[in-house]
């Protein structure tokens, strides 16, 4: 029973992991780069959920606790994380991309998109460690510790609903994906992107919606970390963003099921490890990384060519 337990317990953590996993996903789908922003804007929303419910923001406080009320600080905190998250992510595409773009004439042909990103990463880092310090910062979480049972297994109310929230998310995402005008135009790019541009695609325009989708991604698996774990610091999106990056090979670079394979697999796999010894809880996820790496590099959903007909 104690092995069910756990497996419970690593697909609730699986559900964070997979919307970071399909963040990634469609960046290196698309555009062909590892964007290391996703790390930032993972804990830039986590942290601001913290300082919203706390009332560490630096200006606005009292404005919110006058609307909101002190029993509902945590509904503005996810209404300024997503607010705040989407527009640092068109400020990252701003100088990730489109400033690459009309520079080079193809963004994705150079390092320079993934140094930036990592530029952003470290920038934004530090500024979170200069407005809060380096510490832990903790909250209470506003649904206590609602669970329930079924048999004697143990549910958490906010982890379940996180996990329920997570995949309808990304299924809806990759139904959108499919069917929809967008999709269809993010699948063209994915394709050929100068063949899209002859089509009629405004190639600039879905970028920014690329980033902007990618941003409230990671909002919302930031915010759904810091209600369900309480506590955040400056690098919980390296953390979190590491094992993402491991789920994502190994459900296959650019495929979003993959992606949501991966996630809930490495969670599982992160808690079993932390069961059995807590101080090699990584060991297994990144044996396994080697592995896939070394036997089947495509991972187990992925195509040869990245970037490539992926979505």
């Amino acid at each position: 029973m104690l092995f069910l337990q756990q497996l419970v317990n690593g697909l609730m953590l699986g559900g964070v992991y997979v919307m970071v996993a399909v963040a990634f996903t469609l960046i290196i789908g698309m555009l062909n780069f590892l964007n290391f922003t996703i790390p930032a804007l993972f804990m830039f929303a986590a942290v601001m959920m913290w300082a919203t419910m706390t009332g560490n923001l630096p200006f606005g406080n009292d404005l919110i606790l006058s609307i909101f009320g002190p029993d509902f600080r945590w509904v503005a905190g996810i209404i300024i994380a997503l607010v705040v998250t989407a527009i640092v992510s068109l400020i990252i595409e701003r100088f990730t991309y489109r400033y690459m773009k009309a520079k080079y004439g193809d963004a994705t042909e150079h390092a320079l998109p993934l140094v930036s990103s990592l530029g952003f990463l470290i920038i934004f880092e530090h500024l979170v460690i200069g407005a809060w310090g380096s510490d832990p910062l903790a909250i209470e979480s506003p649904f206590g510790n609602a669970t329930f049972n079924v048999g004697e297994l143990l549910f958490s109310i906010p982890q379940l609903l996180s996990l329920i929230i997570s995949l309808g998310i990304v299924i809806l995402l990759s139904i959108m994906l499919r069917t929809s005008k967008l999709g269809r135009a993010l699948r063209s790019i994915a394709e050929r992107p100068d063949t899209a541009i002859l089509m009629g695609v405004e190639v600039e325009r879905i970028v920014s919606v690329v980033y902007v989708i990618t941003g409230l991604l990671c909002a919302i698996s930031g915010i759904l970390f810091t209600i369900n774990y309480t506590i955040v610091d400056a690098y919980v999106g390296d953390n979190v963003a590491t094992v993402a990056i491991a789920a994502m090979v190994l459900g296959g670079l650019g495929n979003v099921w993959g992606a949501i394979v991966g996630g809930l697999f490495v969670g599982v796999l992160e808690v079993m490890s932390i069961w059995v010894d807590a101080d090699f809880a990584k060991v297994p996820i990144w044996g396994m990384l080697l592995l896939i790496l070394v036997f089947k590099p495509t991972g187990l959903f992925g195509h040869t060519a990245i970037g490539k007909g992926k979505f």
